[in-house]
């Protein structure tokens, strides 16, 4: 096979493992542009914002910073650490990739390094073909903005009512992903529970609730996951076991 076709095939490979991607996406999005949609971020510029931001948590928190009138600096603080797992996963799919593959590549595919994305990626076979990974982002990024896009704009057609309701819905979604692990990994559990606690305080002890929200996540991120890492550190067998768990599920 000639590498034009080579190309094209492993192109068109990644859009169909992307399709089933995009349309979760879609639908996360939406509920994600409803909240953006109540931070006053008009329909073009949720667009461009998941553009540059394919990551559910990361974005959320972002709005909810833009929210809160935060700073700059704060809006880039917080989702550079809610986004910080992507660089060690962008760091194991490189692993994958042809030694020789020029710089530029390497960054456009960790550009869109997401969950779902990395777990394709990483139960292809080796070498990952750059043209594979573009065409799964071909489907999913789009998808994803124009899902905020969406959102926005319904959140300012439907009544009131309607949009808090639909607001609910994008914590019914983190809700869903925490619940399944958390049966099986009592200490994630605990983790999640003494996560609502010192959040909830937070809020009301004097002078860290007169704090921005923004900055109290921040800490609260740096403070709960560092000390769940220094408790129960994750083994090299237990990753080990993660990234098959991953290959086996793409």
């Amino acid at each position: 096979m000639s590498t034009h076709k080579n190309l094209k095939y492993n192109f068109l490979h990644g859009m169909k493992d992307g399709v089933p991607i995009g349309l979760g996406y879609f639908a996360v999005s939406f509920s994600l542009g409803i909240a953006a949609q109540s931070a006053g971020i008009t329909p073009f510029q949720g667009l461009i914002m998941s553009m540059l931001n394919n990551a559910s948590a990361g974005e959320y928190a972002g709005i909810a910073a833009i929210k809160a009138n935060a700073s700059y600096i704060e809006i880039a603080l917080l989702i550079l650490i809610a986004n910080a797992r992507y660089l060690l996963m962008s760091c194991s799919l490189s692993q994958k990739l042809s030694p020789d593959l020029p710089l530029i590549h390497r960054m456009l595919i960790g550009f869109n390094v997401t969950d779902e994305i990395f777990g394709i990626g990483i139960a292809h076979s080796y070498p990952l073909p750059p043209s594979y990974m573009y065409g799964a982002s071909a489907v999913s990024i789009p998808s994803w903005a124009l899902g905020t896009m969406f959102g926005i704009i319904a959140g300012n057609m439907l009544p009131v009512n309607i949009v808090t309701a639909l607001s609910a819905a994008i914590f019914g979604m983190f809700i869903a992903i925490i619940i399944p692990p958390c049966r099986e990994n009592h200490f994630m559990l605990g983790v999640i529970l003494v996560s609502f606690l010192i959040s909830s305080l937070f809020a009301i002890i004097p002078g860290i609730a007169s704090l921005s929200e923004s900055v109290r996540i921040i800490i609260l991120t740096l403070l709960i996951a560092g000390a769940a890492a220094i408790i129960r550190p994750v083994s090299d067998e237990a990753e080990s076991e993660v990234t098959s768990q991953k290959e086996q599920e793409a």
